[in-house]
């Protein structure tokens, strides 16, 4: 899994130099949506010799072979993750700012349902949900 990345740097006819190599693995091996800090951390960790500069070119790179896609979860900071052979949406906690892939049937017909409401074939979306974890122990309280 880890060279998935690599593969498509190569069919894409990306030059694919040994520190490209080690930040497309770390990218691959990410399920966590990094932005380029951490993997500069990641990259480092597995040669020390890789600058951020370098990792910053390289995600910016696979960004426009559409290889990665670059999200903006409202942090001030871009995220990214490997472009995804199928479609899904995102749920972030806004206080752990961790992302949580989903797919709803519901909320894919409703959208085509409205863009046709308006006029439009819907040809392509995303869809963010910012939330906070619900605190089961108030809910009890509450009941």
């Amino acid at each position: 899994m880890g060279d998935r990345l690599e593969r498509l740097c190569i069919e894409k006819g990306l030059k694919m130099t040994e520190q490209r190599r080690v930040i497309a693995r770390v990218l691959s091996e990410s399920t966590d949506h990094p932005d380029v800090e951490m993997v500069y951390q990641r990259v480092t960790a597995r040669d020390p010799r890789i600058s951020i500069a370098t990792v910053y070119r390289t995600v910016k790179l696979l960004e426009e072979a559409s290889i990665l896609e670059r999200h903006d979860f409202g942090e001030g900071r871009s995220r990214y993750e490997e472009t995804p052979e199928t479609h899904h949406d995102h749920l972030i906690d806004i206080k752990s700012g961790k992302v949580i892939e989903f797919t709803n049937s519901e909320i894919e017909r409703l959208q085509k349902i409205v863009a046709k409401e308006l006029g439009y074939d819907l040809v392509d979306h995303r869809l963010e949900l910012y939330g906070m974890r619900i605190d089961k122990s108030k809910n009890e309280v509450d009941d």
